[in-house]
């Protein structure tokens, strides 16, 4: 997985087509998208560090807005 800007994030997030899962546990928190059965990002909170990974093709699922 590689880095990807939080607009990126949201495209993918908002779209109706993908579901995600968000998981807490103490300080850390993830939130995984989903496009069916495959993991395509994943956003990971610890304290204060927010970062957004997706997988290498992850533009082929975005939307055009």
């Amino acid at each position: 997985m590689k880095l990807i800007m939080k607009t990126e994030f949201d495209n993918l997030r908002l779209n109706d087509k993908h579901s995600y899962l968000a998981d807490s546990n103490g300080d850390k928190q993830v939130i995984k998208i989903y496009c069916g059965e495959k993991l395509i990002a994943k956003k990971m909170v610890l304290k204060k560090s927010v970062r957004f990974f997706a997988i290498k093709e992850y533009q082929d699922y975005l939307t055009a807005d």
